[in-house]
């Protein structure tokens, strides 16, 4: 790709006038300067930068360039952008030059800016509002960062090589996708007409950090014996619904809590996209899949529930119910398959119970509103609420039993609920952090005569004593 003969590579089709030697005796290349970048300096580079990718499209042949292992094309663009240079005469060090190259192949074949983000384990989301706005979120609070695209049509780019990765896509036409990263992270993206300030691109990162109940409480989300006492549920193979807001921890949770079940089990999980991660050896993962581009070829949640349950599964797990599959995930629970999971998005613990009503009249069928609240009371035992609280911590406010129906009322109980007591200001940090307990309400729940057959007696009895 270099000197002054033509180099017949795999994707760059150009004729360079440069030569060997005035690479090797230019001072620009002689030293890799480790130099603190000052703001224009990096404007400069993101000049050049811009510069050097607008002829890198002109030259390459981009089907072969995704073709090439990525670091044999890391290589070739390294190279390309040492000629570049000398052919420019620009005066940019070796360090510099390989940041470049980085930052060109992560446009060609990554993420463009957002790889230098995606493995960040402390980040849990990266929202981008358009090429000149990026947000994310590091332990629970919201900041904007100095990161940005080129221009719409770069972050368009990026957007639909992240849709094509699986099977999808994403334009005017067909403006809204769901996919999911390599690695598990989950990215929604919406495009104009639809988006009007620029595409919007929203990532829940896959955390590879494995949570346990343990490390929850250990972290402040819940305490030990409001974890002893779900760990009791999980393993006495009670029907849970876990609801909470969008981004509370509902998921982590359910992953957490799956952890208990016993290894003998056969495991069903359903997905829209998948994000359960069962440690357990039997566990069947199902994922819906959205309509193609001719409206043909949709697999509902629904569908995937109702052809579970010919799986012979011990447990259902479904990652959300949202609609019209609320009837056949009551039903499964209703009819022999204890210890199924699921969450919900809802405010409090009586909203969920509200919603599960609502999108059970989604589901064609028409009951009266008694026997839709017997079905919930016969299929759900209990009710963990989740919140992300304003100091960014993730906690587990409420843990609730539905006890029974009298009349056309869902009648429950709480066994754990959060009482705040103030705030305290962590003045090395510069923020607040909330201070409550986790309090028991010292009621035996109902489920105690089933947690005594799983041997979880005395377990019990100490999940609910005293503050903490």
């Amino acid at each position: 790709m270099g000197g002054n003969e033509e180099k017949e590579g795999d994707f760059l089709e150009v004729r360079y006038s440069s030569k060997e030697g005035k690479r090797k005796n230019d001072p620009s290349f002689a030293h890799d300067k480790d130099l603190t970048i000052s703001s224009s300096q990096q404007d400069a580079l993101k000049s050049i930068k811009k510069k050097i990718y607008d002829s890198l499209m002109e030259r390459i042949d981009l089907i072969a360039a995704n073709q090439m292992a990525p670091e044999q094309l890391r290589r070739e663009v390294e190279q390309f952008v040492i000629d570049y240079v000398v052919e420019q005469n620009l005066r940019i060090n070796v360090r510099e030059q390989k940041q470049i190259a980085s930052s060109l192949v992560d446009d060609m074949i990554g993420l463009g800016p957002l790889e230098e983000i995606i493995y960040d384990d402390s980040i849990t989301d990266i929202l981008v509002n358009g090429p000149q706005s990026v947000y994310i979120e590091r332990q629970g609070k919201l900041e904007k960062i100095n990161l940005k695209f080129h221009d719409e049509a770069h972050l368009q780019q990026i957007a639909r090589r992240i849709a094509s990765r699986v099977g999808r896509r994403v334009d005017e036409a067909s403006p809204m996708v769901d996919a999911r990263l390599p690695d598990g992270s989950r990215v929604n993206i919406i495009m104009p007409p639809l988006a009007l300030d620029g595409t919007a691109v929203s990532i829940r990162k896959f955390s590879r950090v494995e949570f346990t109940l343990d490390k929850m409480v250990e972290m402040g989300s819940l305490s030990y014996q409001m974890a002893l006492l779900l760990k009791i549920a999980a393993g006495s193979r009670l029907n849970i619904l876990i609801s909470g807001g969008t981004g509370s921890g509902k998921t982590t949770l359910l992953n957490a809590m799956s952890q208990l079940i016993d290894p003998s089990e056969r495991i069903v999980t359903i997905e829209d996209s998948a994000e359960l991660r069962l440690q357990q050896p039997h566990v069947v993962r199902l994922e819906s899949r959205p309509p193609n581009i001719e409206g043909e070829g949709e697999v509902t949640i629904r569908d995937l529930v109702r052809n579970a349950l010919r799986m012979r599964p011990d447990r259902i797990i479904v990652g959300e119910v949202r609609g019209d599959e609320t009837i056949d995930m009551l039903q499964a629970m209703n009819t022999g398959h204890d210890g199924s999971m699921s969450t919900i998005h809802a405010n409090r613990p009586r909203e969920s119970l509200t919603r599960l009503e609502n999108m059970l009249s989604l589901s064609g069928f028409e009951m009266p509103t008694k026997v839709a609240r017997s079905l919930i009371v016969g299929a759900v035992n209990l009710i963990i609420h989740t919140e992300r609280m304003r100091d960014g911590v993730r906690r587990i406010t409420e843990v609730c039993e539905i006890t029974g129906l009298e009349g056309d009322v869902i009648m429950t109980h709480d066994l754990f609920t959060f009482e705040y007591k103030e705030d305290i200001v962590d003045v090395e940090r510069g923020r607040s952090h909330i201070s409550g307990i986790f309090k028991p309400s010292g009621v035996t729940p109902q489920f105690a005569p089933k947690a005594r057959f799983y041997g979880f007696d005395k377990d019990l009895r100490e999940s609910l004593r005293g503050e903490i």
